[in-house]
């Protein structure tokens, strides 16, 4: 088995590093584990940085950077963070904490007005803490993001628009737009927006100079293309735009780069020169403060923790006897994961170009097993049975879709009845078109568009321009008079002006 320079030069070394020696043929089992995973799990190119007792034990790339071309995975190669951003963030708002302009039960309209919610007050009682938990008892709203392209400003006023999926405070569902808030108000203490702020305050002091804030700030070529699997074919996809929630999970980095902040986040946010954090605000990061679902990850009906917490950006639960922090990012064809057990000083994190590969978990707790709390167990074939299953599940509730469709039904009107202009004003704006035989939706102005067929009576399907949104159902409402009055289209609804 042939090692990367990279990889030999740490075998070379690793037994000074570590208080309990690794042998070189440990290291070499696992970097054999990682590629095989790799494979097992089709993912076209992978990143990972080890690092135990202060020291990185173990760093290396996998496969390529884009299917079909050469150019390898390195140490250096970027690779999006996507959500593990968050703690970041957080990070940022400590850094802030210490200095006394913020306290973490500070209300959030002190700093942010015009985030208004739909219940007052939740908007009243909302505390800059509430936005990192994910606790407020507001669903996802990634539709801000994912199906129009406004300022942040404007999501925040929207807010007030969203209906609760549950009570304040008495559940757990994830957010996003409440970290690009948390970002915000980072802003307008600071004097300056997040990016740099981010940069200045975390990246120049571990020394990471290949880490970028966003994506537009990358300068060479030398970073991973997004790959997401269409009709079991993994293909190459677009970039995602540089997002107006940045601060919940936009910066891109290397395991190179990484590692200084795994190392940093393991040591009480330690870095050679001095600390990011007072040590009372770091354990205040990592203090449980809500409990998430058993559903929330699917390797979590596999582990069986005895408890699962979220504290201020990271997942937590026991595994072992033993407590882990972690936390995923995922962005469109992007996948990362970064995990640590304090108490044994190991950290973890794994980049990925495919979308949801989940075998980051498998290595992830593969890892924690091979250089500290032992076992054999075979975390990849395990969690490949796992999500081959949920696979497996999809695809019969697609097929059960398309038994339960009524043929040789028309649709009410006729096609131009369709056509016009919906609107909404927490959705925005949707434009029907009659195309051929069917429709055309051009959501928000391209941010979201589909090509769509009759399916039947007045239900119309198809696939969205961007192959990897997959396909979608619209459904046309009427009012008292015969009229069509309304758009349901994949959970927005639009009225007919």
């Amino acid at each position: 088995m042939k090692l990367s320079a990279t990889v030999l030069l740490l075998l070379s070394t690793v037994s000074l590093w570590a208080q309990k020696p690794i042998s070189s043929r440990q290291l070499q089992d696992f970097d054999g584990y990682v590629e095989a995973a790799r494979k097992q799990w089709q993912v076209p190119g992978m990143a990972i940085t080890v690092v135990k007792d202060n020291k990185v034990i173990f760093k290396k790339g996998y496969g390529v950077r884009e299917l079909g071309k050469p150019e390898p995975v390195d140490t250096q190669t970027l690779f999006a963070c996507a959500s593990t951003t968050k703690a970041m963030t957080v990070t940022l708002l400590g850094i802030l904490v210490d200095e006394g302009k913020l306290a973490w039960n500070d209300p959030v309209s002190k700093y942010l007005p015009e985030l208004q919610l739909y219940d007052p007050y939740v908007t009243r009682e909302l505390r800059v803490r509430d936005l990192l938990i994910h606790d407020t008892g507001i669903g996802s709203t990634d539709f801000m993001t994912g199906a129009m392209s406004i300022p942040a400003n404007e999501m925040f006023l929207r807010m007030r628009l969203v209906k609760p999926s549950y009570s304040f405070r008495a559940g757990f569902a994830y957010q996003n737009t409440f970290y690009s808030a948390a970002g915000r108000i980072i802003e307008r203490i600071a004097g300056k927006n997040w990016a740099e702020f981010l940069k200045e305050r975390v990246f120049n002091p571990l020394g990471m100079t290949r880490t970028a804030p966003k994506r537009s700030y990358i300068k060479d070529d030398n970073q991973t293309r997004p790959h997401y699997a269409i009709n079991d074919t993994i293909r190459v996809i677009d970039y995602g735009a540089d997002s107006e929630i940045g601060s919940a999970g936009a910066v891109w980095s290397s395991a190179d780069d990484i590692s200084k902040w795994v190392n940093c986040m393991l040591d009480s946010s330690k870095y050679r020169g001095g600390r990011l954090l007072k040590p009372e605000t770091w354990t205040e990061m990592f203090t449980p403060q809500t409990f998430f679902p058993e559903d929330e990850y699917p390797t979590m009906s596999v582990l069986k923790p005895n408890w699962r917490t979220y504290g201020l950006g990271w997942y937590q639960h026991d595994y072992k006897g033993h407590k882990v922090n972690f936390h995923t990012g995922s962005l469109a064809g992007l996948t990362a994961i970064i995990g640590q057990v304090p108490d044994e000083k190991l950290g973890v994190y794994i980049f990925g170009n495919l979308d949801h590969a989940e075998v980051r978990h498998a290595l992830m707790y593969k890892t924690f097993d091979w250089f500290a709390l032992g076992g054999n167990r075979d975390w990849s074939k395990e969690l490949k049975i796992v999500y081959d299953g949920l696979k497996k599940k999809r695809k019969q509730a697609i097929n059960e879709f398309y038994e339960d469709r009524i043929r040789n039904t028309s649709p009410v009107l006729p096609l131009a009845s369709y056509a016009g202009t919906y609107t909404s004003p927490l959705y925005g704006k949707a434009v029907v078109s009659v195309q051929g035989d069917g429709l055309a939706v051009n959501i928000n102005d391209n941010s979201l568009q589909a090509n769509l067929a009759h399916w039947h009576y007045d239900i119309f399907y198809g696939p969205y321009q961007k192959a990897w949104y997959g396909k979608a159902q619209a459904r046309f409402l009427f009012d008292k008079m015969g009229k069509v009055d309304k758009l349901l289209i994949d959970g927005l609804e639009f009225t007919k002006e």
